[in-house]
Formats: C-alpha cells, structure tokens, sequence
C-alpha cells in the first residue's frame, strides 16, 4: 500500500463521519482505501470516536455502522427563535449539572458559528457564558439524571422536613428547577405513592443497578394528571 496521505487527524476524523452517515455497515479496509490510510490506522480512529460517545458500534474484522443521525436537519430559526436558543443555552452553561454545562457550552459554540451575528454588537453576549461550575451545585444532579434516562432505582437517604432521616427506595421521574431550588418527582417504593423531593436534602444516594418497569399509576403523566386534577385553591 503507498505511504498515508498527510491529513491531520481531526480532517480524518470529520471524514470518517461523513461515509457513515449512510447508516450501512463500512469495512475498515473500505474507509483505508476511500481516506488513503492504513487499516490499522482507521482501527484507532474508530476506537476514538466510539469513545467519545458517538454511537458507533463494530469492531475489527466486521465493519463499522452509525447507530443513530448525529446531526440536525436543516431549518429556519425567526429572530426570537434564534434568541431563545441563545438564552436558554446560556442558562444551562451556568447551571449546576457540570456535564450539562459543559456540553452547553460547546453548543455556544456551535450555534455561534451557523446562526446570524446578532444587530447589536452587546447581544453577543448571550453567549458569553460562564465556565465556573457552582459550588452549590447538587452533586446527585448527574447521577438522578442518569437514573431518570436508565429507568433506574435508586436508594437515598433523606432529611424530611422535621429535621428527620429516612431511608428510601425510590423510582426518580423528573427534576424541576424553581427559584433555584432543584426538585425530584419520584414514586416512593416505601410509601406507594409520588413524592416531590428537595434534592438538597439528599445527604446519600446509591444506584441499584436495577430498573424498574412502565406501570400505569406510577408514570410521570399519572403524576401530572394528578396535579391537573386536584382542586384549586380557595
């Protein structure tokens, strides 16, 4: 095979995306040949791609194939739109997730360099956003995100509003943030019903590894019908 061709890594990379936006399954040999590379050379950089979270599944030997579109179909933002957009990325950016704020800040990014620059030069500080993380950032927040999206159980250890521990299973549905207080809607295994947690008064929480099933009654939309449905106040 001739010698590689001199492409920085980062080119091959975005090209390596490019054939597998077809959703069919590609050999190494096949990308090797398309990008003038080594075989084994396309063997590290799926293995870095595939690390960095994109979901690509394969492996040596068999191919590669793009399990899910990576990219966002071509459409037309109104100027409010556009503003929305760039407010409620900012929000997130200096929220108390850390991964979310990090991922919205390389969304800044993104959307700065495909949306129009703003009429007034000062707007563009609608992206200027924070790279601080908050030191009162709930430490659970990624983990009961992470159970939310697996469907998972958790146990946690709670202080009530008496100033008393318990200990719960719980099936975690949403978290809400208002007035800068972060709220978790679950369905309380102990009590069989929906509680709404203050998250900061989770001083223990430990993933069961085991999730738990759809079951009418104990959704998030039974909770929501719920709440629409109790009478309002005098």
């Amino acid at each position: 095979m001739s010698a590689e061709k001199p492409v920085r890594r980062t080119d091959r990379l975005y090209d390596l995306i490019q054939i597998l936006r077809d959703g069919r399954l590609h050999r190494a040999s096949e990308m090797a040949d398309r990008l003038q590379v080594s075989t084994r050379t396309i063997w590290r950089d799926m293995a870095t791609l595939m690390a960095s979270g994109l979901p690509v599944e394969g492996e040596r030997g068999i191919g590669y194939v793009l399990r899910a579109p990576i990219t966002l179909p071509p459409m037309i933002l109104s100027g409010d739109e556009i503003e929305a957009l760039r407010l409620g990325v900012r929000l997130v950016a200096q929220g108390d997730d850390p991964a979310l704020a990090r991922a919205a800040r390389s969304l800044a990014g993104k959307f700065a360099s495909v949306t129009p620059a703003p009429g007034n030069p000062e707007d563009d500080e609608l992206f200027g956003v924070s790279a601080r993380a908050s030191e009162r950032a709930p430490v659970h927040l990624p983990l009961l995100r992470e159970a939310i999206r697996n469907r998972e159980r958790v146990t946690i250890t709670y202080i009530e509003a008496d100033g008393s521990e318990s200990h719960q299973d719980i099936r975690p549905l949403e978290m809400d943030l208002t007035s800068r207080v972060w709220t978790l809607t679950a369905w309380c295994e102990h009590r069989a019903g929906f509680r709404s947690l203050r998250i900061d008064r989770i001083v223990a929480l430990t993933g069961t590894d085991e999730t738990f099933p759809r079951e009418p009654g104990r959704e998030l939309a039974d909770f929501h019908a719920r709440e629409t449905a109790l009478p309002d106040e005098p």
